[in-house]
Order: C-alpha cells, then sequence, then structure tokens
C-alpha cells in the first residue's frame, strides 16, 4: 500500500468546518440578539400602552370619586334640609299646643285657687300657685287627672298662708303633659 498523507487534507477540513461553526454561532447570535431586541421592544411597548391606559383609568377614577364626594354633599344636604322641614313641621304641629294647655289649665282651675308660677321640662310642668282651701286643690288635681291634656298630677308641698285667708294654702304640684299622645291615639283609632 502506498503511503498518503492525509493529515493537512483533514486539517484543511477542519479549519473550513469551524469557519463554518464560527458563522454560523455569529449568525444565531446576530439572531438571537435581534430577538431579544424585539422582544425587549416588544415588551416596552406594552408596558408603555399599559401605563396610558392606567393613566385613563387613573384620570376616571379621580373623575367619579369627584362624583362620589358631590353625591355625598348632596345626600347630606339633603338630609339636613330633611332633618329642618322635620323641625320645621313640629315647630308647627306644636304651636297650637301651647294656647291648648293654657287653656286646659284654665278649664281645671277651680275658683279659689290662683296660679303664681308655671314651669315646663320636658313632659313635666311645675305648678306654683294658692288655694283658699286644700280642697280646691284636690278639685284642681282631678279636673287636670280627667283633662285630655295631663295625667298624673302629683302634689309636692303644701304650706299654710294666713295672709290670703284662714284655711288658704300655698302648694306646689307637678303633672304630666300627656295630651300630644292622647291626640296621637285618637287620629289612629279613626
Amino acid at each position: 500500500m502506498a503511503k498518503i498523507n492525509l493529515l493537512p487534507w483533514r486539517q484543511e477540513y477542519r479549519a473550513q468546518k469551524q469557519k463554518e461553526f464560527q458563522q454560523l454561532a455569529l449568525v444565531v447570535f446576530i439572531a438571537a440578539a435581534m430577538a431579544v431586541f424585539l422582544w425587549m421592544k416588544a415588551v416596552d411597548q406594552q408596558v408603555v400602552r399599559q401605563n396610558e391606559r392606567n393613566q385613563i383609568l387613573q384620570t376616571r377614577i379621580n373623575a367619579l370619586n369627584i362624583q362620589v364626594r358631590e353625591i355625598k354633599d348632596l345626600k347630606k344636604r339633603r338630609q339636613e334640609l330633611i332633618d329642618r322641614m322635620r323641625v320645621i313641621q313640629e315647630l308647627q304641629g306644636n304651636r297650637p299646643l301651647a294656647v291648648r294647655y293654657f287653656d286646659e289649665i284654665v278649664r281645671a282651675t277651680p275658683e279659689g285657687l290662683w296660679l303664681s308660677e308655671l314651669k315646663r321640662e320636658g313632659d313635666r310642668l311645675d305648678l306654683l300657685g294658692v288655694a283658699e282651701s286644700n280642697n280646691r286643690v284636690s278639685s284642681f288635681m282631678r279636673n287636670l287627672d280627667q283633662s285630655d291634656w295631663y295625667e298624673a298630677p302629683q302634689l309636692t308641698g303644701v304650706t299654710a298662708t294666713p295672709q290670703y285667708g284662714d284655711q288658704a294654702s300655698e302648694f306646689q304640684l307637678t303633672v304630666k303633659v300627656s295630651g300630644r299622645k292622647k291626640e296621637d291615639e285618637q287620629d289612629s283609632a279613626k
């Protein structure tokens, strides 16, 4: 057999394959770099678009928050107006009650009895007066108890006052104002 030296041919072949590999690796690297660059650009654009959407949503949310505050203010104003109207209606409804209370006291007061002081605290009325006799005080208490506007009269003190007469006495009386409740019960019964 002839001796053939294949070493230079193999080296050339290896060098050529190595060059092809390097070229192919360079192309793959450039393609990968381009792909990464394009992917990063796409992600950046998506982030920018999402930020724009978020900004639009935030401006709409802010506008809605302003509207919600305005609605709350309007509801608060409405409730204040309703409360004012209720107070005014109660005052309008209670206006004639003072006249009725005084009128009922006048009707319940027997002759020989004078009232010197009236004081109202809530639904309690404190009366201070002078009577010619204790019978007149009793009669006054019965009249108040039978009244539609008063209930539960209680005598809190009786003091003899001879300067007004032999049997005269000064008395203190408390009575509960209840005419409004009875009037409401009568209205609801109708």
